[in-house]
């Protein structure tokens, strides 16, 4: 089996693969511009000694939003495997040659949407991104409100302008995507439907909602809020559509107090597990990582498990200032600068772990409770403390 990118020539290949395993067949026009699209430096394929395509995946360049800073991610999509070729290491291999493609382009972090979460576990991966889906009854939408602003349905959608309120809205959140002009006109505009803005008393763009109204059912494919007057305007004007509607459906973050605020809170909720995560370079994601700030430097010792980069497999000494900047570096390397290194007190946890207390909103002391961090109970406070606490979300799928 050999590991290596795939060529312009093997597009035809891969798109078999994918409509085989995807179970979808595209039309003429639409394998003329996924043609056009294909970018086969982004995809990495497993080949037989005769050549042929075993299996394959695409690894995104994209970058996500951590605790309000952007950071380099891996995004991973369209893993497939001819039926024949399963179980025999392909994807094994193809995502261990991912992890070194990742780090070597500096992507500290990497996000996928799993076919089933087990499987991608056993690979250090781990569920960060939960979500909440409403179907919500005309009769149960929110109560009118009168705020300063106005609404304005858009005949022509400017990505830069949306972009704006987008980047306000979703910084707060890790997880997020940081979201191209391309980005936009491919994945997000290109929906059908209508998209609609709010402008507050400054007449400053505050907010938006794109939507598609089909067989009296609205379809919210993006909602952004990043104020209570504009979810207060945008759900008043959702609310003015009722007399053309049955239902409404939307997905919103994890946090989002919508039933709170409605007359009627038994509204149809279904919690998802969406996307997982996985820290690719440990020591380059700590370094980046904008911990809490502290009255002095702190430290503690990790064992970190990770079986499939050996890179992030060791022990390390975990170092925060004061200021919330910190270090991780390995406990041999720290003493071969330094006679003797402080005694710190130690933690052992897996790569999986590490990414849910970093990446996934995950408090160490629910997971020292649960049994997924193991050693001192004042270190796992001390990590604790140091971690920000954080929400998860991603509008957008890949």
């Amino acid at each position: 089996m050999e590991i290596r990118a795939l060529e312009a020539k093997h597009f035809e290949e891969r798109l078999k693969l994918s409509e085989y395993a995807f179970q979808f067949k595209l039309t003429p026009s639409q394998r003329e511009q996924n043609e056009q699209k294909f970018r086969p430096e982004q995809e990495l394929g497993a080949f037989d000694e005769q050549g042929e395509l075993l299996s394959a995946l695409t690894l995104l360049p994209l970058e996500i939003w951590v605790q309000g800073k952007p950071f380099a991610m891996g995004g991973l999509a369209g893993v497939a495997t001819w039926p024949e070729a399963r179980r025999l290491g392909c994807v094994s291999e193809l995502l261990k040659r991912s992890l070194e493609l990742m780090k070597g382009a500096g992507q500290t972090v990497s996000m996928l949407h799993p076919f089933a979460f087990a499987f991608y576990r056993k690979f250090g991966w781990e569920m960060t991104v939960e979500r909440k889906a409403y179907t919500i009854a005309a009769g149960q939408l929110p109560l009118r409100k009168v705020t300063s602003g106005r609404m304005q349905r858009l005949a022509e959608v400017d990505s830069a302008l949306l972009d704006e309120v987008y980047a306000k809205f979703v910084s707060r959140y890790t997880g997020t995507l940081v979201r191209t002009s391309e980005w936009w006109a491919q994945r997000v505009l290109s929906k059908p439907g209508h998209t609609a803005v709010y402008y507050n008393a400054d007449d400053e763009v505050a907010g938006y909602v794109s939507y598609q109204i089909e067989n009296r059912k609205m379809t919210i494919h993006e909602l952004a809020v990043p104020t209570e007057e504009a979810r207060t305007a945008i759900w008043t004007f959702i609310s003015n559509h009722d007399s053309m509607l049955d239902e409404v459906t939307v997905t919103v973050a994890n946090d989002d107090p919508l039933p709170f605020l409605l007359p009627d809170p038994r509204i149809k909720q279904e919690l998802q597990s969406y996307f997982m995560t996985r820290i690719v370079d440990a020591e380059a994601f700590v370094s980046q990582y904008p911990f809490a700030a502290g009255d002095q430097e702190e430290a503690l010792e990790l064992v970190i498990t990770d079986a499939h980069a050996e890179w992030n497999n060791g022990q390390f000494r975990l170092v925060f200032d004061a200021d919330g900047t910190a270090r991780l570096t390995r406990i041999e390397e720290e003493q071969s600068d330094m006679k003797q290194a402080p005694a710190a007190p130690q933690l052992a946890l897996d790569i999986q772990t590490l990414s849910a207390l970093l990446l996934g909103g995950r408090k160490a002391s629910w997971l020292a409770e649960a049994g997924r961090i193991t050693g001192d109970a004042e270190a796992a406070a001390l990590l604790e403390r140091r971690i920000p606490q954080h929400k998860t979300f991603l509008m957008d799928f890949f």
